[in-house]
């Protein structure tokens, strides 16, 4: 189409100021993806993550988060509700119930929303090797995502 731009090049013109990563409850995909926004943007990006609803910290996160680096720190699972700031230049969502509160959420807001389906790698089975294995998985396929459509072109 003569015109048209792919949505990973206009987006990465850019960057957001400020990036909220959505899923279901605060404690494992949006954690991981706050994290790794915040080692990959420009320093001056406010992001921030939340949940549907608030869930338990997760020690898988932590370890694969550990193995590249990163720590979330104090983070606490929160939800939406309970975030200090609530306008954001682009929402991320990770999750169908996320995306959906999003939509819900923006309606009358001028926030894009964006929706990166991702698995939840709490859904995992067999042993500790190959439970960390879906959690490196989704910790990649964020790091590609983010890198690929937020961090800025230069």
């Amino acid at each position: 189409m003569a015109g048209a731009s792919s949505g990973s090049d206009a987006k990465k013109a850019r960057a957001p100021g400020s990036i909220l990563f959505m899923c279901r409850l605060n404690a494992v995909r949006s954690p991981i993806a706050e994290v790794l926004a915040r080692s990959m943007l420009p320093a001056g990006t406010y992001v921030a993550s939340a949940g549907v609803r608030p869930g338990e910290r997760d020690p898988f996160v932590d370890a694969v988060l550990d193995e590249v680096g990163l720590s979330l720190g104090r983070h606490v699972p929160h939800s939406l509700d309970q975030l200090e700031d609530d306008y954001f230049d682009l929402i991320v969502t990770l999750a169908p119930e996320a995306h959906h509160a999003a939509l819900e959420l923006t309606r009358s807001m001028a926030v894009d929303v964006i929706y990166w389906p991702t698995p939840d790698p709490t859904a995992a089975t067999g042993t500790r090797e190959q439970i960390l294995s879906a959690y490196r998985d989704i910790r990649e396929q964020l790091k590609g995502l983010i890198a690929e459509r937020l961090v800025p072109a230069g």
